[in-house]
């Protein structure tokens, strides 16, 4: 795997028939879904991977098909991120085993972790870890936002960077001026409208929910900004923003976002859409909306394509 990561890194959803068991021909579909449009890596078992709601023999399963079937084409990064510091060790060492490039952990969820709690469970953990890894910040689910001093420990500790999805442009920035003399370092934004200006100053690609749905436009959105094509930019945020608009916005639930991803997908006849519990899957009207939005999402970026 060449360093630093950079690109656009979809996180993966997780295609289900149930609880227990993978829909196999839904994940195949995807992941040629996403390489065939030109994406630089798969983040798989993260958020959208709902991958604390799978148990560890189901995770294990979508980490060796993924690796099997992407062999090698691009980087596969795997969300570790656990209440147990074993669980993640196991999980590590059994992504190493199987073909993985690196992992990605976020603070252990459900107790509130300080700084310094969180500095001394990386320093227990990370001699431990069998692959590189990159740090994630995801405060909405973690409860603790790491502060950048945080992030520089991490670095010193063999860090290969950090996925930033706080949603907080500002943070963003200070990462990218803290790290600008450690170009090595991948400061990757989770937050797909952020993608222009974390490039354009500095900073190296986008974990993209919605390049799961539309590889080739966050691809394309990398590529202009790289470039500083500012037309192309508007033009493609202008999609990301009607994908927010309407993909992210049906339902009442917080976690519309995952639920309409999958749904589209659905829609696409790419996998299935069953949600792991305590999720649900979108009820008939609200997949109704999606395919409607779906078809004008189309038709928008048939206009500018």
């Amino acid at each position: 795997m060449k360093t630093p990561v950079k690109g656009i890194i979809p996180p993966m959803i997780t295609p289900l028939v149930s609880y227990e068991k993978l829909d196999n021909q839904g994940l195949s579909s995807l992941i040629e879904h996403l390489i065939s449009g030109g994406v630089h890596g798969l983040f798989i078992l993260g958020t959208n991977g709902e991958a604390p709601s799978l148990s560890y023999e189901l995770r294990k399963e979508v980490i060796k098909k993924t690796c099997d079937q992407v062999n090698n084409r691009v980087p596969v990064f795997v969300g570790i991120t656990d209440t147990s510091l074993k669980g993640s060790i196991e999980l590590a060492e059994y992504s190493r085993n199987v073909g993985a490039d690196a992992v990605v952990l976020a603070p252990p969820y459900y107790f509130p972790v300080s700084q310094a709690e969180m500095v001394d469970y990386l320093e227990t953990l990370l001699p431990r870890l069998a692959l590189p890894f990159l740090v994630y910040n995801m405060p909405s689910h973690t409860k603790v936002h790491l502060s950048v001093e945080t992030v520089k420990l991490a670095k010193n500790m063999g860090a290969l960077g950090i996925k930033d999805s706080s949603g907080d442009l500002f943070y963003l920035y200070e990462l990218i001026n803290a790290f600008k003399d450690s170009p090595e370092f991948s400061i990757i934004t989770g937050t797909e409208l952020f993608l222009p200006e974390t490039i354009m100053n500095g900073g190296h690609g986008a974990v993209a929910g919605g390049a799961n749905i539309f590889p080739e436009l966050f691809v394309k959105l990398y590529e202009a900004s790289l470039t500083k094509d500012f037309e192309v930019i508007s033009d493609l945020r202008n999609q990301v923003l009607k994908i927010y608009n309407t993909i992210y916005s049906v339902g009442k639930y917080t976690s519309r976002i995952t639920k309409g991803t999958k749904c589209s997908l659905s829609v696409m006849g790419i996998c299935n859409d069953y949600m792991a519990p305590p999720l649900h899957r979108f009820n008939t009207a609200e997949r109704i909306q999606i395919k409607q939005n779906l078809n004008e999402l189309r038709s928008y970026h048939k206009n500018l394509t």
